[in-house]
């Protein structure tokens, strides 16, 4: 290690202490690899702050000595986003684990960037209450983390994503600034949105180190259905009509055969009907014995649309099974690291996406595996390509995402960019949205210390 290294190392020590600069190779080998496995990089240390003042003087730190930072929640992204891939600090917000107050009254959470999607879920429900976004990664997925890529979740069809959810941040600029907006109001107009554009900013703005969420009231009952469904259309049709029968949704789930069949695989689950489908959908509505009568008479009067279904009592963790084990599933049956795309498509244009898509890896990729589900109420659709090989991963990213904007679609709907789409954002952004964004960048971050390699860098 070089000295001027060393002494870099040394001061961040001073900040949080020796034990909270890690710099052992086996020791930040997690903070250095993806979830998926496929990004890789290194780092000249991962630096674990305890607190806003301390985040502010480890970017100050690093501003002087021009080295540039990578933020780092639970690292679950699936799109490289958190990963020094060229020396970059780590600062991970594992010790902002804080949960300073549930509010009942205001129906309110004020907690760390680092607390758990699951942690705070848990401290919502020992008031009655409950965070509004859900995600199969809530046990290690951190707030901040949700809030950098403006997550969304099973339940954005009935509350909408995470910035919906954001009332109040605090955060460090790159310079060590620190921007608290944290007002417990509904309605605060004075001024710009800052909350919001820190929410989706893949950690390129500012470092997030507490959050102020609004919580939601659960439905005391609710009741599940896994149906087998003719086409898409048919799906589509059916979450309609629940709608229209003045159900609530509050999840509705579209999988595949080869999905369903993909998990029943890999977890050896017996099959989910009696009958076999093209398509699956999974809807949970709100409410007890009447909701579900309703639920019934909506699925018959699908007629054959529907070729069977099977309704359970909420939570029925036996029907979400087949949905939730799908992630888990994709990257356990892959031989390579799995090419997972994030994208969505206007509702009407699911179906004829699907399609091109099928006709487009049959022609040019006819070894890969292509899993498709994901959030069919908001026209979010998570392509999982298998088998793909390390030569064609950029090929294969290329062709989808090509494949996406012309179903006037987005590259990405709740993942974020990060390095994986990087080269495709001027996919559906016109040059002169790319440049406001840009100067936007330039205005908090004219060094480009922050994450200097995702989303659009000047």
């Amino acid at each position: 290690m070089a000295v001027h290294t060393q002494s870099f190392v040394d001061e961040l020590a001073s900040i949080v202490g020796a034990a909270q600069v890690l710099t052992d190779r086996d020791v930040v080998a997690g903070y250095v690899t993806d979830w998926t496995g496929h990004w890789t990089g290194h780092t000249v240390a991962v630096v674990r702050p305890a607190d806003t003042a301390e985040v502010s003087a480890v970017l100050a730190a690093c501003h002087r000595a021009g080295v540039a930072v990578v933020p780092q929640g639970g690292n679950t992204g699936l799109v490289g986003g958190s990963i020094p891939m060229h020396g970059e600090v780590v600062l991970s917000t594992a010790r902002l684990t804080g949960i300073e107050q549930v509010d009942p009254v205001g129906r309110t959470l004020a907690a760390g960037a680092g607390v758990t999607v699951a942690r705070a879920q848990q401290a919502a429900r020992e008031h009655g209450l409950d965070l509004g976004v859900d995600l199969a990664s809530r046990d290690s997925a951190t707030l901040g983390g949700i809030v950098s890529t403006n997550a969304g979740g099973i339940r954005v069809i009935k509350n909408g994503n995470t910035r919906s959810q954001l009332l109040g941040i605090e955060a460090v600029l790159s310079d060590g600034r620190v921007l608290t907006r944290w007002k417990e109001l509904t309605k605060d107009n004075v001024g710009y949105d800052l909350p919001g554009l820190l929410a989706g900013s893949e950690g390129t703005l500012a470092v997030v180190t507490r959050v102020l969420m609004r919580l939601i009231v659960p439905p005391s009952e609710t009741q599940v259905a896994l149906v087998g469904a003719e086409s898409v259309r048919a799906a589509l049709r059916l979450v309609d009509g629940l709608q229209r029968a003045g159900l609530t949704l509050e999840a509705a789930e579209l999988m595949t055969r080869a999905g369903v069949a993909l998990v029943r695989g890999h977890r050896d689950l017996r099959a989910p009907l009696d009958v076999d489908a093209p398509f699956y959908l999974l809807v949970e509505v709100s409410g007890g014995d009447e909701a579900q009568a309703a639920l019934f008479s909506v699925l018959e009067d699908a007629g054959t649309a529907v070729r069977g279904a099977a309704v359970e009592a909420g939570p029925a963790h036996r029907l979400w099974q087949y949905r939730e084990s799908h992630t888990e599933a994709v990257s356990a049956e892959s031989s390579t690291p799995p090419v997972k795309l994030d994208i969505s498509t206007p509702l009407r244009e699911i179906e004829p996406f699907l399609t091109a898509l099928r006709d487009d890896l049959a022609a040019a990729f006819p070894a890969v595996r292509a899993i498709c589900f994901g959030h069919l109420g908001d026209g979010n659709v998570h392509v999982n390509l298998l088998d793909v090989a390390v030569g064609q991963r950029e090929a294969i990213t290329d062709l989808v995402l090509r494949r996406v904007a012309r179903h006037e679609g987005s590259i990405s709907a709740e993942h974020g960019v990060g390095r994986a789409k990087a080269a495709w954002v001027g996919l559906g952004r016109t040059e002169v949205d790319l440049e406001v964004m840009r100067s936007i960048r330039a205005a908090l971050d004219p060094a480009t210390m922050l994450n200097p390699h995702v989303l659009p860098a000047r």
